[in-house]
């Protein structure tokens, strides 16, 4: 088994993300019966039990992409009333790791989270009104707007889709599995070009 451990994309039946599971997790899924199909590369070959009539080791092979069986319709209206938690990971993450001020990237430790419209002002602690902000900057900036500040915000916080929260919350995420995701982020999604522009 490799050191690292791969997270394995999780999608119902349809297609659309749900989550990101283990790969124990997804053994279990295979072992109920869950799984209706799994598509991308395959990432780890499981080895259990001897049969005693064949005397052959059964295998089960995880790929990096998995759809179970569940309800679809169900699925869609939770999801239409889903609210996507903020998190500075996931925030840091939408936003490349560059400051919205001086547009310099920065590892993650050396980044904070800015209220363009400072909650003293009557600003909301939501996506909307959200940016990743170096320390510098933030502290030059305070608890004023960027218009009081004299500083330019360098692009338009967003609230991420289901889709694309789904990406932020993931480790290390695996070329197919970033395709697949893509495919499900809204055609003018900012993170198409961020993501682009990392990698």
């Amino acid at each position: 088994m490799p050191e690292f451990e791969h997270q394995i994309l999780r999608t119902e039946i349809s297609g659309m993300p749900l989550e990101w599971i283990s790969y124990q997790d997804a053994a279990r899924l295979y072992f109920l019966g869950h799984v209706a199909y799994s598509c991308g590369s395959k990432l780890y070959t499981l080895h259990g039990g001897i049969n005693s009539v064949s005397g052959r080791t059964s295998t089960l092979e995880i790929n990096s992409i998995i759809a179970t069986h569940g309800n679809s319709k169900a699925t869609h209206k939770a999801r239409l009333f889903y609210h996507t938690p903020l998190n500075n990971p996931a925030l840091f993450k939408r936003d490349a790791y560059l400051c919205m001020y001086c547009g310099n990237h920065f590892y993650r430790s050396q980044l904070s989270r800015d209220h363009v419209t400072p909650l003293s002002q009557g600003g909301l602690n939501a996506w909307n009104n959200v940016v990743t902000a170096c320390v510098r900057c933030n502290n030059h900036k305070a608890g004023r707007t960027p218009e009081q500040a004299a500083m330019e915000l360098l692009a338009i916080p967003f609230t991420p889709t289901y889709a694309e929260y789904i990406y932020l919350q993931g480790r290390s995420v695996l070329a197919d599995q970033m395709e697949f995701l893509r495919a499900h982020f809204p055609r003018n999604s900012p993170l198409h070009k961020r993501i682009v522009a990392s990698s």
